[in-house]
């Protein structure tokens, strides 16, 4: 698996960010890119936390990510939780063409397989680890099903 972002022309930017908070961001980010093969693009920091981080899928999209930290009052209409995404709830399904070659750089990072390789009923070539922080990742060749109108 190529450890730089896909720079093709014809692949569009994401235009929608999957985003999560963890305990400890900075282990989190570490985990992300040597056990799975993200790319940090972008990581700032205040006061010890990271309050935005971009991890980019090298085969295109990506995910938002930042330390677990409360959110101002300003920002909050009142009677709602802060940030309703906790560490460790989040879930992901991460189209690869390699999930092979995913799964045995997960293995040799010592991340958590949940679910081994396995051939789906619907064609995908599917695996599902678990990160330091209690999120779930599946990776898999399963790129959905077509957007309407998208068929010739």
């Amino acid at each position: 698996m190529s450890d730089t972002v896909n720079t093709d022309p014809k692949t569009p930017a994401p235009q929608v960010w999957p985003c999560l908070r963890a305990r400890d961001a900075k282990a989190l980010i570490r985990f992300l890119v040597d056990a799975f093969g993200f790319e940090e693009v972008v990581s700032y920091e205040e006061g010890g936390l990271v309050v935005h981080a971009e991890l980019a899928w090298p085969e295109g999209g990506g995910v938002m990510l930042g330390s677990e930290r409360e959110t101002p009052e300003r920002e909050t209409p009142e009677g709602e939780a802060p940030w309703p995404g906790r560490p460790g709830t989040f879930t992901a399904y991460v189209v690869t063409a390699r999930p092979d070659a995913v799964h045995a750089r997960a293995v040799a990072a010592g991340a958590r397989i949940t679910t081994g390789l396995t051939e789906t009923d619907y064609g995908s070539r599917d695996f599902s680890a678990a990160d330091p922080e209690g999120n779930r990742w599946s990776f898999g060749t399963y790129p959905g099903s077509p957007r309407p109108g998208a068929e010739g």
